[in-house]
């Protein structure tokens, strides 16, 4: 890796193109700061749409493939620090592994990968040299580590009971039949994996109520729900859930929610 003393991070991204929804967050928040510049791509498989991506973001570099973009920027002087990987699910394992095999840092959108196989693979690919972070981001917030500090300290007592929730409703119809691109890959399970709303925003929750609660999530009897007609993945979810420190929990998470736009991981505990 380069020496990154005295300059901006280089960051690059696969995939959140135009069309794509998540894309354009990661490069507002690695930019908002003033610490990362936005500089390579490769922000689509369609390269006239990967090209013309870059462009609108000024990109001094685009790439019409993953392979190729961490081939060479490993062997530039001037090579991006770390990658943001921002494409369907089903890419994540193959790129982050690219990437981190040239010695490049990885920041994966959740899910890391298909299986704890892959993710192993991946994990110990990671190293003090290389980098590998997951996109959980929520407990970032101030408040979010204050609560944590609050239960660590003792100062709520013995946590008995905590809850979590994490709503939306863009898909309380079936816009993957509609031509929505982001309801297409996120509803098709070659694509997404095992599941739509848990795996998408669940998976933010639990993280969340684990980190605030500081006790791993021991067992869950889950309730999933397939609420629009000829889904394939579960677009609801209600979870009961047992701490290993003894403690009661329940987690839920819904895409069909009415008026719930992005109620994003509320969280009690008593």
């Amino acid at each position: 890796m380069s020496d990154t003393r005295g300059r901006r991070l280089r960051a690059g991204i696969v995939g959140g193109g135009r069309g794509a929804f998540i894309g354009a967050v990661h490069r507002i928040a690695a930019q908002i700061d003033g610490e990362a510049e936005l500089v390579a791509g490769a922000l689509s498989s369609d390269p006239v749409n990967a090209r013309s991506s870059a462009q609108a973001w000024y990109l001094a570099r685009s790439y019409d493939s993953y392979a190729q973009m961490a081939r060479e920027e490993a062997a530039r002087a001037d090579g991006i620090d770390f990658v943001i990987v921002a494409t369907p699910n089903s890419l994540h394992f193959a790129v982050a592994k690219a990437f981190l095999e040239s010695g490049i840092h990885v920041v994966c959108d959740k899910p890391l990968a298909y299986s704890m196989v892959e993710a192993a693979q991946l994990a110990a690919l990671a190293s003090d040299r290389v980098l590998l972070g997951l996109t959980h981001n929520y407990s970032g917030y101030p408040l979010v580590r204050e609560a944590r500090e609050l239960v660590r300290a003792g100062r709520i007592g013995t946590l008995r009971k905590a809850l979590v929730e994490y709503n939306q409703d863009w898909l309380m119809e079936p816009l993957e039949r509609q031509g929505n691109r982001q309801a297409e890959w996120r509803t098709d399970p070659a694509r997404a994996g095992i599941s739509c709303c848990v795996g998408d925003i669940g998976t933010h929750a639990a993280h969340l109520l684990e980190f605030i609660a500081g006790q791993p999530i021991a067992l869950i009897c889950a309730d999933l729900t397939s609420f629009v007609p000829d889904r394939r993945l579960d677009d609801d979810a209600n979870i009961l859930l047992r701490f290993e420190g003894g403690a009661k929990g329940t987690l839920v998470c819904s895409q069909i929610a009415c008026g719930e736009e992005n109620a994003c991981a509320r969280v009690a505990v008593a």
